[in-house]
């Protein structure tokens, strides 16, 4: 009886050892995956047609490379998806506990999802050429890219600006009930584990990254799409120290030269040279911002509006610098006048003859004559002190213009030092708040 025992024990061994097989090439055999077969590259892997192939997507942003104005966005993303082949599945335990093998793409079916902003050289696509395929059935592939893809860039708060680039997966050949897109992780996972894995970020700041499913209906079509928009924040340092900064220190300059006395020739020449110096900051805009933008960026307009009012301020100084000569010129032609008045009056009057005629020493004037002559000398005592006080009316009628100079570089300044206040708190509110 233990013989019997014995003889089964051993049979039953070699039976188990027959039916389990340890080696890849046995499962592989199992599957029918050593050698290619167009059946299971081709056709969708589901036993009814009816049923909907799931596939999940996954992306991991591990550098941000360049975002151009142009509206191109460089990016290095790695991509995993994940499906399922109906046809592919076994039993660990007739495997010696295998669950998963590493197989060919090439030998299974693949889903065709693209990228519908992608403009990038096929050289910048690296697949994985082998794929992991587990015992239930799920497979799983990963490519990795140098991803150029399109962009809307707004750039109406540069450099304070954060873009937004999508980056959307579709199938081309297959609709909504044969294939079905879905995310493989939340959006904060995915933000999270982006932080972490980042190599490199250029001029950017990763904010967040934000997944959406949603279907596409092209005329009786619809179309599984899943969209990873990327948020990206620039850093403005470089801009604010190259551009920002010196445009203020020279506007500070210019509404400090309101300071500067307006008679000397120095106040104008010094805001000719702030204007100059806008100017060539002017040249350093028109390399960084582009040509095609519909709006005008805010830091376009600070620019011009900086521009503009140190403009202003140049023709106010030029104004100022200008009505005192016009105050010098009527002052002069007012002596002018007066002194032709006065000469006539003296060749009108009798006494004039005298003035020709020459009176020697020792010779006695007639009495007529000196009494005349004592006359004019009356006269001439008299009219002292109105010769007197036309000087004091010639400086009142030069100081008019003189005072309405200083009265226009006054309310000038102040008007000046208002905009200027508004002008920046305005920009820093818009800035900020975006």
């Amino acid at each position: 009886m233990a013989v019997l025992w014995m003889l089964a024990l051993l049979s039953f061994g070699v039976s188990g050892s027959r039916l389990s097989d340890c080696s890849y090439y046995g499962l592989l055999k199992y599957l029918n995956l050593t050698a290619p077969s167009p059946v299971l590259q081709v056709m969708r892997p589901v036993q009814n047609w009816n049923h909907t192939t799931d596939v999940s997507l996954d992306m991991v942003m591990y550098g941000i490379l360049d975002v151009r104005f142009i509206g191109f966005h460089a990016c290095h993303p790695s991509f995993h998806q994940h499906w399922t082949n109906e046809f592919l599945t076994w039993n660990p335990s007739d495997f010696c506990g295998i669950d998963k093998v590493t197989i060919p793409k090439s030998l299974v079916w693949n889903p065709d999802v693209d990228i519908d902003e992608d403009a990038s050289d096929s050289g910048s696509i690296r697949e994985d050429p082998l794929l992991i395929l587990m015992s239930s059935g799920r497979m799983l592939t990963t490519k990795h890219q140098r991803l150029t893809s399109t962009c809307q860039l707004n750039l109406f708060l540069f450099p304070f600006d954060v873009q937004r680039c999508n980056i959307t997966f579709s199938s081309s050949s297959y609709d909504t009930g044969s294939l079905k897109l879905g995310p493989a992780r939340s959006s904060y996972v995915i933000t999270t584990l982006s932080d972490v894995f980042m190599i490199t970020q250029g001029a950017w700041n990763l904010k967040d990254v934000e997944v959406s499913q949603f279907d596409r209906s092209n005329g009786n079509i619809s179309v599984s799409k899943l969209r990873y928009t990327v948020s990206l924040q620039r850093k403005p340092m470089l801009y604010v120290i190259n551009l920002i900064l010196p445009l203020f220190y020279l506007l500070i300059l210019d509404l400090a030269s309101f300071f500067i006395s307006g008679s000397s020739g120095e106040k104008l020449g010094f805001k000719v040279t702030i204007l100059l110096s806008i100017s060539v900051l002017l040249l350093i805009l028109n390399d960084i911002l582009p040509s095609t933008e519909d709006t005008l960026p805010m830091i376009a307009t600070y620019c011009v509006s900086v521009f503009t009012v140190v403009w202003l301020s140049v023709l106010e100084a030029i104004l100022v610098g200008f009505l005192p000569q016009i105050d010098g010129f009527c002052c002069k032609e007012g002596q002018r006048s007066e002194d032709l008045q006065q000469e006539a009056v003296s060749h009108e009057e009798p006494g004039g003859v005298l003035e020709n005629t020459e009176v020697k020493p020792g010779k006695v004037l007639p009495p007529d004559d000196l009494q005349e002559f004592l006359r004019e000398i009356l006269e001439e005592v008299r009219a002292a002190p109105q010769e007197a006080g036309r000087p004091e009316e010639r400086s009142a009628q030069e100081g008019h213009f003189r005072r309405m100079a200083k009265m226009i570089d006054y309310v000038f300044g102040l008007v000046y030092f208002l905009v200027v206040v508004i002008f920046f708190l305005y920009f820093c509110i818009i800035w900020i708040n975006g």
